[in-house]
Formats: structure tokens, C-alpha cells, sequence
């Protein structure tokens, strides 16, 4: 699929404001509502709009802590990393998980409401995983920059 300027304008809207009807997009990318709907529909299919939703206030939702930890674990193969990976995928603390390079296998992004719950969190699930060797966490105490939006 090519992409041009119209479909980058498209994006770019839809990032502020996933509600928007093809009426409102087509006054602000200059086509018609039935042009939009086609290339909305065409970046949908080629997975490049993967979804929409709402950016919610932590904070406001008592989610008061968030926290970046890494993880090492004790030996390597496809067996540990996958036990370890079902576990991330059932907490619900752990908001997103990467698997990186460098000094840590994983970076979990764990969000919870204050540093009980957290340190609950990490001496009953999080360290009790056969898989985890080390773990080094870091708490946010200030975002300077939360920026969700890519720069299209």
C-alpha cells in the first residue's frame, strides 16, 4: 500500500481523535466523507490503523504509581522465556513488556495505585517466578514527556 499525504493527514487526525466521522476528517483533510471512509478502511485492512480507543487519566482512576523494571532471567531457551512472557500477559499490572537488548532481557512498564501495591506486586508475583533471576526497578516521579502519538 502506498501511503500519501492525504493518508498522513487522515492518520495524523485520527491520533487526536479517534471519533471523528469521515464528515469531520473530510473537512480536515480536504476529501470527500467517502474518500475518507475508503482509505480509513484501507489502512484498517493493511494493519496499519491497528485500533481506537480512548487515552484514560491514570492518576484520576487511582492508578498513582508507575514504575519501569527489568528483568533478568536465570537461564535462557525458549521454555523460560515463554513461561515468563504467559506471565506478563496474565498480570494486570504489568501495562506493557518488551523484550529488549543490552543489560536486561525484558522492560515491564507496571502501573498501580501506590508503592504497597507495588512492593506487594513484586515480593508475591513478580520475584516468586521460577524464571527471574534479577530485577532492577525504577519508579516515575515526575513524566516529562508522555507522548503516545507517532510523529507522522
Amino acid at each position: 500500500m502506498t501511503i500519501d499525504d492525504y493518508d498522513i493527514s487522515l492518520m495524523r487526525a485520527l491520533q487526536h481523535d479517534s471519533t471523528l466521522t469521515n464528515a469531520q476528517l473530510s473537512d480536515l483533510v480536504h476529501l470527500s466523507a467517502s474518500q475518507c471512509s475508503r482509505r480509513r478502511s484501507m489502512l484498517e485492512k493493511a494493519n496499519i490503523i491497528l485500533a481506537y480507543g480512548a487515552q484514560l487519566n491514570a492518576k484520576a482512576l487511582g492508578f498513582n504509581l508507575k514504575a519501569f523494571t527489568r528483568v533478568n532471567l536465570q537461564q535462557h531457551g525458549p521454555k523460560k522465556g515463554e513461561a515468563f512472557e504467559a506471565f506478563v500477559a496474565a498480570s494486570t499490572e504489568i501495562r506493557n513488556a518488551y523484550s529488549v537488548s543490552g543489560g536486561a532481557d525484558y522492560m515491564l512498564e507496571i502501573h498501580v495505585a501506590d508503592l504497597e501495591t507495588f512492593s506487594q506486586f513484586m515480593h508475591k508475583q513478580l520475584l516468586r517466578q521460577p524464571q527471574v533471576g534479577h530485577v532492577r526497578s525504577e519508579i516515575v516521579l515526575k513524566p516529562l514527556k508522555d507522548q503516545r502519538l507517532l510523529p507522522i
